[in-house]
């Protein structure tokens, strides 16, 4: 009841906004629990105000298989409304001219006041903005189920060896340590997590960001191949082509006691349920407590031929950055909403401890993008180290020194 009450409340407070209703087709890759019902909000509340939404959802946490379909459907000159870009591809998309502007919307919500400068650079394509941010995310997280660790005899570890020390006693225990799916985007997700905790976050920046070959084929670029590799002996043998949310999954269901993992994995904690605090616990990933490894989710808004069509683009962006939408789809999503000036009372200790910490590192320089979300670099570079620290992660036999070699070489070819 009190979600339908929030609705229709945001609804009134944005049908000043909508005139001459049209269609929004939206595509997404957002179809797990948490996801799911954070997407159908927002399509409820383009429908209350007399739009059509066509949903365009294609399964995929990594988004690999909507940005295909999005490349002919673009190409082919029928585009969707908006699409769930973000990063770098927001820029090559403006540069190739299928984005349209939307300056006069930022300038009447004020946008450039309300969010903050790292997601204004991103969401701009030449000065203007092209793309709307939905949420900050914070990549380098540890969920922990309590009561596997406390049957274990083993407690919450802060550092990668405390990690191995303490999965070392959650598999004599009889439980799978670390919850993993084995699609190239989650071991990167778990990658990165290393990375920033054995170079730090100004070396991270260095290797994946500015692309320095000597960070990047260096000896501490070794040594995360070294601590990453020594992840997979706590990991079930059944991990390749798990699902993320299914991962999520075995640490709710106490078969696993840990996942590294993004704060989407939140949502589905809440929607199995779960309490913050008590039924499962949110903390740094091992190493690197101060650092915020963001993500941000974003919707790029495609050129559109039909008047009506337009201004329902435009109601759509008025709508994703409404304050009360905000607090209903970050609540739901396991983000933290993307303005500054939000009322967080209604959120958990989680996104509390989230915005605490992304509010400080955003001056303090802990604060690094996501190479696994597409936030650090362009998508070539980004295919490269994926390529690589897949292949090195399923291996048989590999060789953390000739990986980081390897590395090196695969980025510096795709640049």
């Amino acid at each position: 009841m009190k979600l339908k009450q929030t609705l229709s409340a945001i609804t009134l407070s944005l049908m000043a906004a909508a005139s001459h209703a049209g269609e929004v087709e939206v595509l997404h890759w957002w179809t797990s629990g948490g996801e799911a019902k954070s997407v159908s909000v927002l399509k409820g509340l383009m429908e209350e105000q007399g739009n059509s939404w066509k949903d365009f959802a294609i399964a995929g946490g990594g988004g690999e298989s909507a940005m295909t379909v999005l490349k002919t459907r673009a190409v082919s000159g029928n585009p969707p409304s908006a699409a769930q870009i973000k990063g770098h591809d927001i820029q090559e998309w403006g540069r190739l001219g299928f984005l349209t502007d939307l300056s006069d919307v930022a300038r009447e919500e004020n946008w450039d006041n309300v969010l903050p400068e790292v997601v204004t650079k991103v969401m701009k394509y030449d000065g203007d903005y092209v793309a709307v941010p939905v949420n900050v995310h914070r990549v380098n997280w540890l969920w922990v189920n309590p009561d596997v660790l406390k049957k274990s005899g083993a407690s919450i570890p802060t550092t990668l060896d405390e990690f191995f020390k303490v999965a070392d006693k959650v598999k004599a225990a009889g439980f799978i340590p670390l919850a993993h799916g084995g699609q190239p985007w989650q071991d990167i997700t778990l990658f990165e997590a290393v990375a920033l905790a054995v170079l730090g976050a100004e070396d991270y920046q260095k290797a994946f960001v500015d692309l320095d070959m000597d960070v990047l084929s260096g000896e501490g670029m070794t040594e995360v191949f070294v601590q990453f590799r020594k992840m997979r002996d706590y990991i079930d043998p059944k991990y390749r082509g798990r699902s993320w949310n299914s991962a999520t999954s075995m640490v709710i269901n106490g078969e696993a006691a840990m996942q590294i993992m993004g704060d989407w994995a939140k949502g589905e904690f809440a929607a199995a349920g779960k309490t913050p605090g008590k039924d499962y616990l949110c903390v740094s990933a091992p190493g690197t407590q101060g650092q915020f490894t963001y993500n941000i989710d974003s919707f790029a808004f495609f050129k559109l031929s039909e008047e009506a069509d337009r201004k329902a683009q435009k109601d759509l962006a008025r709508t994703i950055l409404d304050k009360d939408f905000q607090e209903v789809f970050n609540l739901n999503k396991g983000s933290i909403p993307v303005r500054l000036d939000m009322d967080m009372s209604r959120f958990d200790k989680c996104a509390l401890d989230s915005m605490a910490t992304f509010k400080t590192t955003s001056s303090s320089g802990g604060l690094v993008p996501s190479v696994s979300q597409g936030l650090a670099t362009t998508s070539y570079v980004q295919a490269a180290i994926f390529d690589v620290v897949t292949n090195f992660f399923n291996a048989k036999d590999p060789k953390p020194e000739k990986a980081a070699r390897k590395l090196a070489r695969a980025v510096k070819a795709a640049m």
